[in-house]
């Protein structure tokens, strides 16, 4: 076992880092399978999945999350090792190469034991987190024997690394539009999946505090990116129907939008709202600024390493996420 390299943390000891994402597809040629590996098992008509293919072609086939990790990590590695913590970083995907089993197949082969894992989302869903802690157990379960151990990193919605990232970008909009309706955003989950974790209690807390760190006196935490058959309830409101009521109120016409939910300019950024907010909005007659994510703002990058840092010198005690956030089902608690 490699030890991190920091003094007195070594109680808990770990000899690489993985950063595990959603995937996506780097040529035209991968969207459909891509989105099969996405969609499966969920009974989504094959005409709503072209839909969504036609989204990615129109950008090429090439999703710019891929890019984004890879930039991540390289921000990463550099952290890390100007910190003096000496651990190699792989990266897995959820639906595209590189796909998570084989990730630890080459961890495994490399001699990897027991790995810290950050998943490139802030907050607790089942998506945005339990469903990849069972990615995780699939995966080794697939690798077998000598797969490395895997321990996830905590949430951080709240922490400083990333809240004050945000509050940069709200503020660089803000100065273009001092009297702005300000609209902070996420991904929109289904009712009932919100309702078995703390997702919108820690979306609400993050939108607070980026408000009161922008100094703006009036926010409201809305929703994108829905999917799903439309009988199912689902959270809101959506960012265009916030949009349509700014818009009917009459008043200051100018909008900045800020997707906290997101960490990086990913394609449901840049479809849902580079592209159909801001078409509603001037269809509105609005005026619409969109701020930026995180992406590999020094900050948040120093943030991520402070959290390897708190599991080293903590190990379990530092991460309460499965317990406090999105617990698994009763009977699925040890």
């Amino acid at each position: 076992m490699v030890h991190s390299g920091k003094d007195g943390m070594s109680d808990y000891l770990y000899d690489a880092v993985l950063v595990l994402s959603f995937g996506g597809p780097d040529k035209p040629e991968d969207v459909m399978p891509f989105l099969e590996n996405v969609l499966r098992g969920r009974n989504v008509p094959r005409e709503r999945m072209l839909e969504v293919a036609e989204n990615y072609l129109r950008f090429g086939g090439k999703s710019p999350l891929n890019e984004q990790n890879r930039a991540l990590i390289a921000a990463l590695g550099r952290e890390l090792e100007a910190n003096g913590i000496r651990l190699p970083i792989y990266w897995g995907n959820r639906n595209w190469h590189p796909l998570l089993a084989d990730t630890l197949r080459r961890m495994r082969d490399a001699g990897v034991q027991r790995a810290l894992v950050f998943i490139t989302s802030a907050y607790s869903s089942y998506s945005s987190c339990r469903q990849y802690r069972e990615d995780i157990e699939r995966a080794l379960a697939e690798v077998g024997p000598y797969a490395p151990e895997c321990d996830k990193i905590r949430h951080f919605h709240d922490r400083p690394g990333f809240v004050q990232p945000l509050v940069e970008n709200v503020r660089a909009k803000l100065n273009l539009f001092p009297e702005a309706h300000l609209l902070l955003t996420a991904h929109s989950i289904p009712l009932a999946m919100a309702e078995s974790s703390r997702y919108v209690d820690q979306l609400t807390q993050t939108a607070r505090l980026v408000a009161e760190g922008a100094a703006h006196s009036e926010h409201r935490l809305v929703y994108q990116s829905r999917s799903g058959p439309p009988r199912q309830a689902w959270l809101e409101p959506d960012i265009k129907d916030a949009l349509s009521e700014i818009a009917a109120a009459g008043g200051c016409r100018n909008v900045v939008v800020a997707p906290i939910g997101f960490l990086s300019d990913h394609m449901e950024v840049l479809i849902d709202l580079d592209t159909q907010a801001q078409q509603h909005a001037r269809s509105l007659g609005l005026t619409m600024a969109r701020a930026a994510t995180v992406g590999t703002h020094p900050k948040f990058i120093a943030l991520i390493r402070e959290l390897i840092e708190e599991r080293i010198r903590l190990g379990p005690a530092a991460d309460g996420c499965l317990e406090n956030c999105c617990p698994y089902p009763t009977e699925r608690r040890a």
